[in-house]
């Protein structure tokens, strides 16, 4: 080339920069592209790590719309910066790939933004579903909603997400509360306790989900009574001393005046079949103090006074215990009614039982003694043979007698009793029974000593039969 010759004069190189509106579109994606666009590698990871923990804490603590703005907040203080730091200017200089890179940073943008709109559609899709379900208080028809959801509408609709959580929690807490129903249709009252503690927490800790409630409460008073009557009245009972609440719980009191009569007077008839006399009657009297007028009154006294009368004969019967007849029982010393019994005076001997001396209270007929309190009159308690009126004397020979005889008296047999009416348990004779009887033999047995006879004593008894016996208590049995 000669050296005169002038070299034409060449373009200038394009400016190799990127576009503030392509920086601003790239980190309008929320992924910090603007600034690995501009080379900007520190910036770019601490943003992402600052937009991962706004997103975090947006999904998983402070599911709330001001968060939400705080977020926007965030997400247009990217895009200005990155405005700012890729020149701030539309026009000026003409950028190499200024189109290219504007496309590409709006493609992602558009995509991400895209996404969360129709996240965010999707999520307020399934709140109306599951927002019906709650008025119609169907947990089934939630869940089944709330099943659709992902960590995308988490992230797309913080809030909507949180009222969704807290169906489910309301969704979990009634499950427990019917599993605690079931096991208090047993008549576990702690377990009921539990149910309605569940019930209480979804009132006061979600709101929103009443009629959820009233249905779960519904489900378990509906079912009402249960079949055993004892777990029916536990039930009741609990429900009738609840403390109100002042919310829809307190509508199950509403159950109690339909279900308790029936089951107070039913669960008194179950315990007197199980001999448990004392809580029968307890519940027999409750229907006649809480329902004074029900038709079941008249039931209810009736089992009042059977409970009363089947107590009072097991006392009767404890107090009857003894290991003999011929021994008196603690009866003798301390009588107690059993009102069942049949009065003193009915036609016919007033069955009595015997006890403390078998040697002649045993010879009785047997139609004039009971077998048992349950049929018995009267309780005769009778003392030890005593010498009563003297009826004759005799003499009889005797070795050492002067003269040879030794006069011998024959008495009487007199026996101490005291007699009680079964019914009321009150002293009704105490006196002393003479039993009569042949006297003076022609032989006389008494007792020697070896070979020495000191002779006959001075006092006999006569000679009883059974029919002096049963004359001599006739007045008491058979008058």
């Amino acid at each position: 080339m000669d050296p005169w010759t002038l070299a034409e004069p060449q373009p200038e190189p394009a400016v190799q920069s990127r576009d503030p509106l392509a920086v601003a579109l790239a980190n309008a994606s929320l992924l910090s592209l603007g600034y690995l666009m501009l080379r900007r590698w520190w910036l770019a990871i601490a943003s992402g790590l600052i937009t991962i923990v706004l997103v975090v804490l947006l999904t998983a603590v402070v599911r709330s719309v001001w968060f939400e703005v705080v977020v926007l907040l965030w997400w247009a203080a990217l895009i200005a910066h990155g405005w700012y730091l890729a020149g701030g200017r539309l026009h000026g200089p003409r950028q190499v790939g200024a189109g290219k890179q504007r496309l590409v940073a709006l493609a992602v943008t558009v995509v991400v933004v895209l996404a969360i709109g129709l996240l965010r559609f999707d999520a307020a899709r399934i709140e109306r579903d599951v927002a019906e379900a709650r008025r119609s208080g169907d947990c089934a028809q939630a869940l089944a909603a709330l099943d659709g959801r992902w960590v995308g509408h988490r992230v797309a609709d913080a809030p909507l997400a949180a009222r969704g959580d807290d169906t489910v929690q309301a969704c979990e807490l009634l499950a427990q509360a019917r599993a605690e129903f079931g096991t208090a249709r047993g008549g576990d009252t702690e377990a009921l306790k539990t149910g309605f503690s569940s019930l209480a927490a979804v009132l006061a800790e979600l709101p929103g989900h009443q009629k959820m409630v009233e249905v779960g409460l519904h489900g378990f008073v509906g079912g009402l009574p249960v079949e055993d009557s004892c777990d029916t009245a536990a039930i009741s009972d609990w429900l009738a001393q609840r403390p109100a609440s002042g919310d829809v719980l307190d509508r199950a009191v509403d159950v109690v005046p339909r279900i308790a009569p029936a089951a107070l007077v039913g669960c008194g008839d179950d315990l007197m079949a199980r001999s448990d006399w004392q809580q029968a009657r307890a519940r027999y009297q409750q229907l006649l103090d809480q329902y004074p007028g029900h038709e079941l009154a008249a039931k209810a006294a009736e089992g009042v006074k059977q409970a009363t009368q089947a107590i009072e004969l097991a006392n009767v019967r404890g107090l009857l215990q003894t290991s003999s007849t011929d021994v008196q029982p603690a009866y003798c010393s301390g009588p107690a009614p059993y009102s069942g019994a049949a009065p003193v005076g009915v036609p016919g001997p007033d069955r009595a039982l015997v006890f403390g001396n078998d040697e002649y209270a045993g010879r009785l007929p047997a139609d004039w003694r009971a077998q048992d309190a349950a049929d018995a009159v009267l309780v005769i308690c009778a003392g030890e043979a005593e010498y009563g009126a003297p009826v004759e004397t005799c003499p009889y020979e005797s070795t050492f007698a002067i003269g040879g005889y030794d006069d011998v008296t024959f008495h009487k047999i007199a026996i101490p009793v005291r007699v009680y009416e079964v019914r009321t348990g009150a002293l009704v004779v105490d006196t002393r029974v003479e039993i009569g009887g042949a006297s003076c033999p022609e032989f006389l047995e008494y007792t020697t000593y070896g070979y020495v006879d000191l002779g006959p004593p001075s006092e006999e008894y006569v000679a009883a039969s059974d029919a002096d016996v049963h004359a001599a208590f006739a007045p008491l049995i058979a008058p």
